[in-house]
């Protein structure tokens, strides 16, 4: 499995979760395989100084990217991502090693708009919005997913509701 997320700096597993995947500087993809990270590459966004909406997705599908790890985005960008194939998950924050570790471990799961996409869609009737802010809440404890270890639904401890 292929995993992008966006970054801030060129130090690979090492740089901060961008919090803009569009503006980021960089995306680390990772290799997953069993649970693990078994391999990572850091490449240039092409699109870091000016991009149009889904010409990011697009990039990220021609790397053959399965999962886009990430702070937030709207619902557009998700749609976009969606169209090609690829699963957004938000709620990244740290370094792009937690961050890929805590999706491995079942601790970010799916997707859920930030704060303000969801008042910026309610605005002005679509998704995609340019802003820079911390995106730091996580889902939790999620369905199983095949290439996390260990993760099955047996192993969400919570109640149903919880989410």
């Amino acid at each position: 499995m292929r995993i992008a997320v966006p970054a801030e700096g060129e130090g690979g597993l090492q740089s901060t979760v961008s919090h803009h995947f569009g503006r980021c500087p960089f995306f680390v993809i990772t290799e997953v395989e069993d649970g693990q990270i078994t391999a990572h590459e850091r490449i240039e966004n092409p699109f870091y100084a000016a991009h149009q909406p889904g010409q990011v997705p697009a990039f990220i599908h021609a790397q053959g990217i399965d999962l886009m790890l990430v702070g937030g985005m709207g619902q557009r960008a998700v749609a976009f991502f969606s169209s090609f194939g690829i699963e957004v998950c938000s709620g990244a924050a740290g370094t792009v090693e937690n961050a890929v570790q805590a999706w491995l471990d079942g601790q970010l799961q799916g997707f859920e708009p930030c704060a303000e996409s969801v008042r910026h869609a309610g605005q002005h009737g679509h998704g995609h919005h340019e802003h820079h802010h911390d995106h730091d809440h996580v889902r939790r404890h999620g369905q199983g997913h095949p290439d996390r270890a260990g993760d099955t639904p047996a192993d969400d401890d919570r109640s149903e509701g919880e989410a």
